[in-house]
């Protein structure tokens, strides 16, 4: 069985189903999955959107970087899919999906938690929160914390 390591950063709308799709595989136990989506508030201010911006080339390689050390710290990953969107991305609406098939669950769980950190602290993306009274660009508290700022 060929493994699928998939990454992207798009300006278009990510779709959860098709994603799930082009991971499942016969052999997996487990599909795990993270989707970050926007909310309609943060820090007792209402959010009306977010808008990401992101060197893409460097972001998809970090991206693979990321899947590179999944596949060496767990053994049972079967496929594994990271999407980033760029752009303005309304409530409710996904910014980051992270879709890992496993032969069992503790793996994809554990590998699925790892990517979504790994992706917040170490790839080139960068979030603007707009707000009612007005925007600001957001900083991740996993960047600050590996980075040690």
């Amino acid at each position: 069985m060929e493994k699928k390591d998939i990454v992207s950063v798009q300006s278009e709308v990510l779709n959860l189903e098709k994603i799930s799709q082009e991971i499942s595989a016969p052999e997996a136990g487990a599909i795990s999955i993270f989707s970050g989506v926007t909310r309609n508030h943060h820090q007792g201010k209402r959010v009306i959107k977010l808008e990401y911006e992101a060197y893409v080339p460097m972001a998809e390689a970090k991206m693979k970087k990321i899947i590179e050390e999944i596949r060496r710290k767990w053994k049972d990953i079967i496929h594994v899919a990271l999407y980033h969107r760029i752009g303005e991305v309304p409530l409710q609406e996904s910014s980051v999906i992270v879709i890992i098939s496993s032969v069992h669950r503790r793996d994809g769980l554990e590998a699925v938690h790892y990517a979504i950190d790994e992706i917040k602290a170490v790839v080139p993306i960068w979030k603007r929160e707009y707000y009612e009274d007005g925007s600001t660009w957001k900083e991740n508290e996993e960047w600050r914390h590996k980075h040690k700022c």
